[in-house]
């Protein structure tokens, strides 16, 4: 790769502010076919990290602004930026897009970059846009420290906090250093770690890549974390299965010297930043966003044992592979075989003693709670980015082949199908969400593996944001929208009034926008539209609404956007109390956590779902990729405690609404089935699913009489 392309790629493909920092200069000199890749998330955060850039430097509130909000609804736009800029007047007819606006996003798609962002790197150190991560430093603060301390690393604030010498500036104190504290650990974990969208993304594209080898490839598979639907990705496994023997054609005719060819042209991908490795049937390399990506080439027959091998867990295999040789078997990414009379000892051996510490986990007591236990030591360890993969040190020895149809002189058992696999094994197939050896393999003996809710079970969803507070999208667009899904139904459940942030309603603005839903729902768009709200929980539990607003909404989900530092005692309170309001229906997004940014909330989840469970309350499974909010085994315990399960998306444009893919795969992490799932009913019997507000009408006649 030449070294303007790497540099572009970098800055094209950044995940986050640490890569934005290493690439700040303006390039006036790429090539036509790396702009025109750039997506809308990347010219977004561009402006997103000028607008931050800005509020560092001290300038006044509409300025940066303005750049906030060209980023956020860049971010909902289906259509390309990088298309749109050669008609202007397109660009224009987006709301709060002037003629300034436009050159600015111009500039961008043709330099990579946008001068004042490059001006205000020349004066802040490109590592500042790291520290203005941290969940508990805005501008103001993260400009004092620089001032005071040049404070420009995460490290050098971490050091700070440590010595104890931010509590006595202005606006912090001793409660800011703790919370500092936090949100950097916050930050070490996601580090090496991407969301679930960039991962796709980037697998598809490179998958695309691939398949222009031609006819020398068959097909390009996902594997590993991503594959298994974990909530964020260490790393890529792709599986390339080469087209049978007869089918290909190389310059030389050999059979390695075609897969030699489709690896030459993996390495072409222009994205790579570095190649990590090129060994006989499999290529690693790392992207500009620090996404490392393994790609393996292999036959057809092998097939359904790679696609095991490298979906993972690890923990899963090693119980396969200990199950194997129980039966005389062995089980690697190649096939599943006969054993040989000479390694029969050392393999069993070694097998049992992998497999007995593998049941370790399952030994705590119920699958649940063996899984609640392994969660919290993936969350404690940072959940590097090995961890979520089988282990690279085993997968880089096996880089050879072995003779088609036997391995280490035994006899072909299965391996083209996983399915085969597993019946060979006497066990039901496993979906890859529930390979996380926490009761699915027990489960697959005994044939009671649960049916998993699929993506066409929803019938709709429950959460969404209107241009009433902070959607990017009107009530009657959200609609059309939903039901090009498939949804029957919706519920617009914009901000209450505590958000200001995102222009909550106040009681005067929410008595308007009831009669506007229940006008939009009698037009006969062709899907029910409900009226709701998501309503703040006030710092004491009490809602943000009165019981007048609340009992003239038909869904009420409630939810926690502020005082996320309580104790957790008082959290605990504070999530009961809102539980036990007779108008909660529904609790968005329950622990409050952003991924690779935000922690949970500290509150005892034991008591609050027992508590859903006995006041009928329902738990969002928030859909949102930043959020994905119950987490799988948080879900698992719902379903456990017979608590019911929302799956909403809490979108904010048209194009969110899409992510409620991203919260089945979640909730099937969890277990979960169709029955577990409310949104999955029609709307008559969801809204009965729905707890039942009490009667205002007869508790004002009843107020009257007293």
């Amino acid at each position: 790769m030449e070294p303007a392309e790497a540099k572009a790629s970098a800055i094209f493909l950044s995940g986050g502010p640490a890569n934005a920092a290493r690439y700040q200069s303006s390039t006036s000199h790429l090539t036509s076919d790396i702009i025109a890749t750039m997506d809308n998330k990347t010219i977004a955060r561009i402006l997103r990290e000028t607008a931050q850039l800005l509020e560092v430097d001290g300038a006044i509130i509409g300025r940066y602004r303005s750049y906030e909000k060209a980023a956020e609804l860049i971010e909902t736009l289906t259509q390309p930026v990088a298309q749109m800029v050669a008609t202007p007047e397109k660009l224009l007819e987006l709301p709060g897009i002037g003629q300034g606006m436009v050159d600015h996003l111009t500039e961008i798609v043709k330099t990579g970059d946008y001068s004042l962002r490059v001006k205000l790197l020349k004066k802040f150190p490109p590592t500042l846009l790291e520290v203005l991560t941290l969940q508990s430093l805005g501008p103001k603060k993260v400009l004092l420290l620089w001032k005071q301390f040049k404070c420009a690393t995460v490290a050098d604030v971490e050091k700070l906090a440590r010595e104890g010498k931010l509590r006595d500036l202005a606006g912090f104190g001793e409660k800011s250093e703790q919370n500092i504290l936090k949100a950097v650990e916050t930050f070490k974990k996601g580090s090496g770690r991407f969301l679930l969208p960039a991962v796709e993304a980037a697998a598809a594209e490179i998958a695309e890549h691939i398949k222009k080898a031609g006819t020398m490839v068959e097909s390009v598979t996902s594997a590993g974390s991503l594959r298994r639907g974990r909530e964020t990705v260490g790393d890529l496994d792709l599986l390339v299965t080469m087209a049978e023997e007869k089918k290909l054609k190389s310059t030389s005719g050999a059979r390695q010297a075609v897969i030699d060819e489709v690896a030459e042209h993996i390495l072409k991908y222009p994205r790579i930043e570095q190649v990590l490795a090129h060994g006989e049937n499999k290529v690693s390399f790392t992207l500009s966003t620090g996404l490392q990506v393994d790609v393996r080439l292999l036959e057809k027959e092998n097939f359904g044992a790679a696609l095991l091998y490298f979906t993972g867990s690890k923990e899963h295999n090693v119980r396969l592979r200990g199950r194997a040789n129980d039966m005389g078997w062995t089980l690697n990414e190649y096939e599943m075989a006969t054993l040989g009379e000479h390694e029969k000892e050392e393999e069993i051996a070694d097998a049992k003693s992998k497999s007995a510490g593998a049941k370790i986990g399952v030994s705590l007591g119920s699958p649940l709670k063996a899984a609640a236990k392994k969660g919290s030591q993936d969350t404690k360890k940072g959940a590097s980015a090995k961890a979520s993969a089988p282990s690279k040190n085993k997968e880089k020895e096996n880089t050879k082949r072995p003779d088609a149809g036997t391995t280490k002189g035994g006899i072909r058992v299965a391996g083209r199908t996983e399915e085969e696999i597993y019946a060979k094994l006497g066990l039901d197939f496993v979906a890859p969400e529930l390979r996380e050896n926490s009761g699915e393999i027990e489960a697959a003996e005994r044939h009671a593996l649960p049916k998993l809710l699929e993506l066409q079970d929803i019938k709709g969803d429950l959460q969404m944001h209107t241009t009433a507070s902070d959607g990017k999208n009107t009530i009657e667009e959200m609609a059309a929208a939903a039901k090009a899904l498939g949804h029957e139904y919706i519920a617009i459940t914009d901000h209450s009034k505590a958000v200001t942030v995102a222009n909550g309603l106040d009681e005067k603005r929410i008595a308007a926008h009831i009669k506007n839903l229940r006008s939009a729902d009698a037009k006969g768009l062709g899907i029910r539209v409900l009226v709701g709200s998501e309503v703040d929980i006030l710092k004491d539990g009490k809602l943000d609404y009165s019981d007048e607003t609340l009992a003239q909404l038909d869904v009420v989900v409630c939810s926690i956007h502020s005082y996320f530092n309580l104790e957790r005692e008082a959290m605990t309170e504070r999530m009961l109390a809102a539980i036990e309001n007779p108008y909660t229906q529904i609790i968005g997004h329950p622990t409050g956590r952003l991924l690779l940014k935000r922690d949970e909330l500290g509150y005892d989840l034991e008591k609050i779902l027992d508590a859903c469970a006995k006041h009928g309350v329902v738990m969002e499974c928030n859909a949102y990729p930043d959020r994905l909010d119950l987490k799988d085994v948080y879900l698992r315990m719902c379903k456990e405690k017979g608590v019911k399960v929302v799956i909403s998306t809490d979108s904010h444009s048209t194009g969110n609404l899409a992510f409620i893919r991203y919260g089945v795969t979640v909730a099937r992490r969890g277990w979960l089935e169709k029955k577990d799932v409310i949104n999955t009913l029609p709307v008559g019997e969801m809204l009965a699913a729905l707890k039942k507000k009490p009667d205002i009408s007869k508790r004002r006649s009843a107020n009257t009489q007293a």
